[in-house]
């Protein structure tokens, strides 16, 4: 005889399980709860395949819909602790394969089924959360290009951020030392897949930045299937490489392989390998960019001097004349000053007919009152000197002075 869900209910005595008669009568709780516990140990996890209906979104975060085909339908629920696995909410109508266990929800007594994956057909809900995400971002200016900054030609220090195991870090690092093998690059490991590899991620470009003496960044891994890329679409990884201080180069996979941290890095690189050649530049093209410095240094610093020479020749100019106008000007009024002399001059006064007259000492006699008679003098005329003798002198009184004026 098959069992029942109430066996265990059975006494050793052999009374009847509970519900069994009208006298044992169970509660609705105790047959939603026993319900529930044949079918979650009568079935196991289960794939779905069908089609979204009557979508909706709890204030306390679960998501509620129907999945149905052409003849039936069932009621799901996706708890918001199981939507850390599922990259965005599905929309009405879309074709979707679901993993999930089948359940009683007790308080109402519903049969539904536990969803705890959810894959559309094709890559519909990868590239919806990618559209949500790029979505956000482009309304606050984030994947402005002229937000992004230049890359540096010639960095001294490079940061890598991805797996200390991965074939990507192999990649940039061979081809760095190819290429430059004088710059220093400083390994920031970070989880590249997984539920915690974009909290990883974002929290190894915050380290950079702390860090502040790196000149750039590489941030990304190897190739994979999407699931696998997921991290390098979090919202939180693409605000980290917005926030970092430094120029950033996002190499997540393939060629063919786009992510939002391709968006917002300043620069997208195909693969980890075309990050390394972006981020260093080849020897060779270090030495023509030395060259040419050399070159437009040299350039510089002839024009420059030809450009001094030229501006001291012109000042040189600008002297001469300035000194010629002011010598001329001193000239014209040393010759003002020499005629004002010459009219005072005393020589000027004897060449007008006057004498002076002066004692063996050379003191001018200006009065008849210096004069005695016998005393030997000299007259000082214009052209030279005459010696004289005083016999007689008449001076003149103050009247006779006066009148003469």
């Amino acid at each position: 005889m098959r069992a029942t869900p109430f066996d265990l209910f059975a006494t050793p005595l052999g009374r009847s399980a509970p519900g069994i008669t009208r006298d044992n009568a169970i509660s609705v709780s105790e047959l939603t709860t026993e319900t529930r516990a044949l079918i979650e140990s009568g079935l196991q996890p289960v794939w779905v395949r069908g089609e979204i209906s009557d979508f909706k979104r709890h204030r306390s975060g679960h998501w509620y819909f129907c999945l149905r085909d052409a003849a039936a339908q069932i009621k799901c629920v996706v708890w918001a602790s199981d939507q850390r696995g599922i990259p965005a909410a599905p929309d009405v109508g879309m074709q979707v394969v679901l993993f999930g266990q089948m359940t009683v929800y007790a308080a109402r007594g519903d049969l539904q089924l536990r969803v705890r994956r959810i894959e559309a057909e094709g890559d519909g809900l990868w590239r919806k959360a990618m559209e949500l995400t790029l979505s956000k971002l482009r309304e606050e200016g984030l994947l402005d290009e002229s937000r992004k900054r230049a890359i540096p030609r010639f960095p001294r220090r490079v940061a890598i951020v991805t797996s200390a195991d991965g074939a990507a870090l192999r990649d940039i690092v061979a081809v760095m030392r190819k290429r430059n093998a004088g710059v220093h690059l400083v390994i920031c490991q970070a989880k590249v897949q997984g539920d915690r590899a974009a909290l990883e991620i974002a929290a190894a470009l915050r380290r950079v930045a702390r860090w502040a003496l790196a000149d750039l960044v590489i941030v990304g891994r190897g190739g994979g299937g999407k699931e696998d890329l997921w991290a390098f679409n979090d919202e939180r990884v693409a605000r980290a490489i917005v926030a970092c201080p430094v120029p950033v180069i996002s190499a997540v996979g393939h060629e063919a392989d786009i992510t939002v941290c391709d968006a917002v890095a300043d620069l997208r690189a195909p693969t980890p390998s075309a990050a390394a050649a972006a981020a260093c530049s080849a020897r060779d093209e270090i030495e023509k960019a030395f060259a040419l410095a050399r070159h437009d240094l040299s350039e510089a610093i002839t024009s420059r001097v030809q450009g001094a020479r030229s501006e001291l020749e012109r000042l040189g100019r600008r002297i001469g004349q300035t000194a010629e106008g002011i010598v001329v000007a001193r000239k014209s009024q040393l010759g003002a000053a020499a005629g004002r002399l010459n009219a005072l001059s005393p020589l000027a006064t004897l060449s007008r007919g006057y004498a002076v007259a002066r004692d063996a000492k050379g003191r001018a006699l200006t009065s008849t009152a210096q004069f005695r008679a016998g005393l030997e003098f000299e007259l000082l005329l214009h052209d030279g000197r005459v010696g004289a003798e005083a016999t007689e002198m008449f001076p003149e009184s103050r009247d006779e002075r006066d009148g003469s004026a």
